[in-house]
């Protein structure tokens, strides 16, 4: 099976190659068969790379310890659902994953799209194929997985080894949320190698800017989404697994992640002015460049050892392959956007600064200001290294005292934009918009100030959500109150049906919405407690209005670890309300210490409870006590946001109905033609039909 997955990997090199060279002639010559025959070798790396992925598992769920990559991240003890996700446990395996998820979109872009925009498609597969050489590059070249252990003897002869016992997962990857946060993580970086895909096709074949940068926004948002869910997965595992009290400690890796995620919403905002006013054409290529070279970035900052991260992987040579392939990209794009400057010039300019095209712009910049200080912030080290030959840490203070002020301008921002209109807004219509949405906000801060609520960034921070939360209330309002009195329908009626009148507007105040809910949890961070006391049975710990009683020290054991478990009783008001069990593992195959948090999850608050060892001094047991307020405030945001962008990527209803109709005419038609002995050329044409936003 190594054989069988070192030779899919082979093939799937070749093909790619071929779809590289094949696309190339097929856009010089403009031989249609060359560039299907391109098409379809682009389609079948997805088939081959998935080849390699089955054989490699089969040595996980088999124990098959011949390849040192499955001894070194896997053991007989490890459960079923472990072993797949031990596949992207170390750098060769994760780099096979990624190439196997970006022959997955590849697949889907090419077939999706093999009848349409002929001119486009072409260039796509191109750029496709060209990242595709990378990673298969690094896979059959440089990090392969299917390294065997094993050694020739006298006579030449290869025997395998093979390892009775393997060395297990990390203990920090035991966690049922890393079997799908590294997948939809990934599910994002890779992704966003399609936008860049388009975005470069367009400008190389000057393809008219407002077809293909429809296509763009669709697979921009699919892949932001999953970016989306892989940061929050991402957070919730660091909170649960880590140990530390927190769920955000500004690490490179986060950092990493951050970044395209960024740069795709400034995109995501952008894009509406180039559909509507056909402006922002450069700025916005741009963006996608940007976003899919971060993409790269981040990929390379997990690997190459660089920055230190407890979610990075060992320290490796592979880094300058990533950052001269960045040097590749960066050349492409600037020759690109050089030779073809003249077809991004904006058909309309900025007609007043108070407008929602100056709201997206001022937008766009505030996140990428963000962008560049989370940047800035992360290769510092680095940077301060190599002039200085010092490393200079940036910690979280850093980028906390930048970033606070960046996001709550960009939060003042998210409730403006809606009440501005295109080209210029009036003075009457600033106040009546603004009115009753300021007063709520301004009448909420006061309330909160009166109640002892003084610090600073929070109180700015309820005052900006209450704010935002009205003006998407009276923009939902306003709609549906029209609807209501039109067709004689109940108000909640009538916000669903204009919901999906236009679910891309409605779906974004969504995702606003759920972005008020994640800036209220994190700004309870601002009142965190938290305390550690060496503990016996029978001794108490309070914070807050809880009383820890320890009940009892015991120990848990199975083939996979052993654990020094705490058995603690919750008291609230003197009243016992509920019992936590934190534990201490030591896994046994790696020999690795961890913690299993014990968390009480409430609207207001978490009560989060760490055993965090035994003290060297005394040998007794040390328990960490934190509580947290409005943290669940941020994982229900996280649905929110999610729910939202589903709701925005779901067409128009009006749309399917113009389409529908128009289908029901063409075959209408068709038939009266048939019945009066008409001639019938064929089928209706699709060109026949009217089309809608809904098509793309």
């Amino acid at each position: 099976m190594d054989i069988f997955g070192s030779f899919a990997l082979l093939l799937a090199f070749l093909a790619a190659v071929y779809a590289l060279v094949a696309g190339i002639i097929g856009i010089l010559t403009r031989r249609a068969l060359v560039t299907k025959s391109a098409q379809h070798a682009g389609m079948a790396v997805f088939g081959l790379v998935t080849l390699a992925v089955a054989s490699l598992e089969f040595f996980f769920f088999t124990d098959n310890f011949s390849l040192p990559y499955v001894a070194s991240h896997s053991n007989r003890a490890l459960p079923l659902y472990y072993k797949f996700s031990a596949l992207w446990a170390g750098q060769e395996g994760s780099l096979l994953f990624w190439t196997w998820l970006l022959s997955i979109y590849a697949f889907f872009a090419l077939f999706l799209n093999r009848k349409k925009h002929p001119e486009l498609m072409p260039y796509v597969g191109v750029a496709i194929a060209g990242v595709q050489i990378f990673f298969l590059t690094l896979n059959n070249f440089i990090a392969s997985p299917f390294k065997i252990l094993g050694g020739l003897d006298a006579s030449g002869v290869m025997h395998v080894a093979r390892l009775s016992e393997g060395n297990g997962l990390n203990p920090l990857l035991q966690y049922p949320e890393m079997v799908i946060h590294p997948p939809i993580l990934y599910l994002g970086y890779t992704g966003f190698t399609i936008p860049f895909a388009f975005a470069l096709a367009a400008l190389l074949g000057r393809y008219p800017g407002e077809k293909w940068i429809k296509i763009t926004r669709l697979w921009t948002m699919v892949t932001w989404l999953f970016l989306t869910m892989g940061i929050f997965l991402g957070m919730h595992w660091a909170y649960a697994v880590l140990g530390w009290g927190g769920y955000w400690g500004w690490d490179p890796v986060e950092n990493a992640s951050f970044m395209p995620w960024l740069t795709g919403t400034a995109f995501l905002h952008s894009v509406m002015m180039q559909e509507k006013r056909g402006m922002m054409k450069v700025w916005n290529v741009w963006l996608v460049f940007i976003t899919f070279m971060l993409c790269i970035l981040g990929t390379s900052l997990t690997r190459s050892g660089i920055v230190s991260s407890v979610h990075a992987f060992a320290e490796s040579s592979i880094g300058p392959w990533f950052f001269g392939f960045l040097a590749i990209i960066l050349a492409v794009c600037l020759v690109a956007w050089y030779k073809n400057r003249d077809y991004l010039r904006s058909d309309n300019q900025l007609d007043s600064l108070v407008s929602r095209e100056s709201s997206f712009l001022f937008n766009n910049l505030i996140l990428l200001a963000a962008c560049f200080a989370v940047l800035w912030g992360t290769l510092f080290p680095v940077l301060s290294e190599w002039v200085t030959g010092n490393k200079i840490s940036v910690g979280p203070p850093f980028f906390n005292k930048v970033n606070v002020p960046i996001a709550l301008f960009l939060m003042l921002l998210t409730g403006v934009g809606p009440l501005l209109a295109w080209h210029k807004t009036s003075y009457d219509a600033l106040r009546r918009n603004f009115a009753w949405p300021l007063t709520g906000g301004v009448v909420a801060g006061a309330i909160a100030f009166v109640f002892g609520f003084r610090q600073l960034y929070p109180l700015i921070c309820l005052i900006l959500s209450v704010f935002v939360t009205l003006t998407i209330a009276a923009e939902f309002y306003r709609g549906a109150r029209v609807i209501a009195s039109r067709d004689g329908s109940n108000i909640l009626s009538a916000v669903g049906e204009l919901t999906m009148r236009n679910t891309r507007r409605y779906g974004g105040y969504v995702v606003h919405f759920g972005m008020v809910l994640i800036f209220i949890g994190i700004a309870g961070s601002a009142f965190n407690q938290d305390i550690q006391k060496e503990m016996s049975i029978g001794d108490n710990i309070s914070i807050g209005p809880y009383t820890i009683l320890c009940q009892n020290f015991d120990q848990v054991s199975n083939s996979n670890y052993q654990a020094d478990r705490a058995t603690l009783e919750v008291f609230r008001n003197g009243k016992s309300e509920m019992m936590l069990y934190p534990e201490h593992r030591l896994y046994l195959a790696s020999q690795v210490p961890e913690t299993m948090v014990a968390v009480e999850s409430k609207p207001l608050h978490d009560l989060y409870v760490v055993y965090a060892g035994t003290s060297p001094e005394t040998g007794k047991p040390v328990i960490h006590v934190y509580l947290n307020p409005l943290v669940k405030w941020i994982w229900f945001g996280g649905i929110v946001v999610v729910l939202g962008t589903g709701l925005a990527m779901i067409p128009d209803r009006r749309a399917a109905l113009v389409l529908r109709a128009a289908n029901e005419r063409s075959w209408g038609d068709a038939v009266a033609q048939t019945a009066t002995g008409s001639p019938v050329a064929g089928p209706v044409r699709r060109s026949a039909i009217p089309r809608s936003g809904a098509d793309d």
